[in-house]
Formats: structure tokens, sequence, C-alpha cells
């Protein structure tokens, strides 16, 4: 099984690689030189890096979220994680201009990790029975924030240019421009390396104490875990909606949810989606794109409505 998963990722990585609007010959490949040469360099593995990175970290992000709130509806983009960061690089881009990105970045990790604090403290205080509720619940909450970041925007006169960047898009990404999505690598290493506690996690507050783990330190871990891959990804990408979401899920329903043995496969399989979408956004209507923001929503919109559905009967 993990064998054709592999095969599968790299056949889309070879895809990703040769789908463009610029025609690459071989010739100049082979000579390590030529426009092809630069397109490939400079563009093409650039992309297919931050597509990879971009989207095994929001698959794990939302893996720990889920274990968290104890809720299998719940990632970034259905607890208001991606819209809170959203908020921080606003303020940052207005109260201290010259910070730069890993300003922006610092800003938005502090606003993603406060908003999921406060979710996480509010679905515990309200305790809903029906799981479908929570995630409703973060998209309420969502919402708030998010206006919030447009009216914000629209004070400061930067409306129409947020609007433009913050939509997940990753044909801006180029040499030079996407090298923070590498902080992405090291939080996929400490989520393997604490996945059996985040399994614990999502056993309860009172079993994790029970079997002698610090709940509230292991939570605030996963958190800023979370808020850090978030935090990265809207700044250098935008925002990706349900990916966090979808993956998980399906894992989960072939191989369980002991979080040692199927996160490597949540990691893959978000990387796998990402390619799927800007492969299939690069084709819809060639040779121009369509942002990856709108692919990946329609189809985790799609399967975040399915789940819901089936959890309902």
């Amino acid at each position: 099984m993990r064998l054709r998963w592999l095969l599968g990722f790299g056949l889309l990585c070879l895809a990703s690689l040769l789908v463009g609007a610029r025609q690459m010959a071989w010739s100049q490949l082979w000579a390590f030189s030529g426009d092809a040469w630069l397109t490939l360099t400079a563009s093409r593995l650039p992309r297919l890096a931050a597509l990879v990175l971009t989207g095994a970290g929001l698959a794990v992000c939302g893996v720990i979220l889920q274990h968290i709130v104890r809720n299998k509806f719940v990632e970034p983009g259905t607890s208001g994680g991606l819209d809170a960061a959203k908020l921080g690089i606003l303020i940052a881009m207005t109260v201290v201009p010259s910070a730069g990105a890993p300003g922006r970045m610092a800003l938005a990790l502090l606003f993603c990790f406060l908003s999921s604090l406060l979710y996480v403290a509010i679905i515990a205080r309200i305790r809903f029975k029906n799981t479908v509720l929570v995630p409703v619940i973060g998209l309420m909450y969502g919402s708030v924030l998010s206006a919030v970041a447009e009216f914000y925007a629209y004070r400061n006169n930067i409306l129409q240019s947020m609007q433009g960047w913050l939509l997940g898009d990753f044909s801006r990404i180029v040499q030079g421009h996407y090298e923070m999505l590498y902080v992405i690598l090291p939080v996929v290493a400490l989520a393997y390396l604490y996945a059996q506690r985040f399994t614990v996690l999502g056993m309860g507050e009172e079993m994790a104490t029970s079997l002698g783990m610090g709940y509230a330190a292991t939570a605030t871990l996963g958190l800023v875990l979370v808020a850090v891959t978030v935090s990265a990804t809207v700044i250098a990408v935008g925002a990706i909606p349900f990916v966090g979401l979808v993956v998980p899920q399906l894992v989960a329903l072939y191989k369980g949810d002991h979080l040692a043995r199927t996160l490597p496969l949540v990691a893959l399989g978000g990387a796998s989606l990402l390619l799927v979408c800007d492969i299939a956004g690069r084709l819809l209507i060639y040779p121009f794109e369509v942002p990856i923001g709108l692919t990946a929503g329609a189809l985790g919109g799609v399967v975040f409505l399915v789940m819901i559905l089936r959890g309902r009967r």
C-alpha cells in the first residue's frame, strides 16, 4: 500500500514539473543550460517544493487540531486559524511595514495561536454533544475574524491587495520567495516525535492525565505547531482551506487514528492532494491558471459537505 502511495506521489511530482504555460526543451535540460533549465530551477522546482511542504504541513496541522478538539471536522480553515493569521499579517503590514516577512510571520503566528486557544476554550466550555456543531461554530468564529480583517483592510485602503495575495496561489512562487516554508520540516518532525502523545490527547483530558501526560503542555505544543505552519503558509502562498480536513479523514478511514503509524501517510496525502489541485488548476483554462485556493476549496467543500451528511446519518 505504501509503495503504491509513493509511486503515485512520484508521478504527481513529475507531472507538476512538466505542466506549465512554458514548454521546456529536453535538450536544454540535459545540457543544464538555457531557458528550460532556468525555468526548471527557478520556478518549477521551487513550486514543487512549496506544494509538497504546504500540503504536508496543513494535513499534519489538521490531524493535530482534530486530536486536541476531539472532532474529525476541525482544521485551520474551520477553526478560525487561517482568518486569524490574515488579520495578523494585515496589522503587521500597517503597524510595522518595515518588519518584512519575518515580522509578519511572527504576528500571524501570535494571532493564530491566540485564536486557536480561544476556539479550544469555547468548545471545551460549551461541550457540544453533536459533533457537527463544533466545526459550524468554528466557521462562524472564522467568519467574524475574516470580517474584522476585511474591515481593517478597508479602513487602511489595502482591501484590494489583500484579496489578491491572500487567496492561495502558487504562481508567484519562484526561487528566493518560498524558503520560509522550510520551517514546516521541523514542525512535521516534532509532530511525528510527539505522535504518541497526540494520539493519547485525542482520548480526552481525563484519560491523558491518568496516563501521566501533561495535557495542557501537549495541547499548547500542538497549537504552536499549527500556528507556525499556518502563518508561514499564509505569508508564502495565501490561504488554502480544507486540506487538513480531507486527508486525515481519508487516512483514518482506512488506517485508523494511531498517529505513530498514520502521520507519514497524512503528510504524503496532503502533499499529493495539493499537487492534484495545482495540476488541475493549471490545466482547466490552459495556458492560464486557476488559483489553488479555488480548486482546493471546491474539492474540500464538497468532501466536507459529504462528511457532514454522513455524520448526521
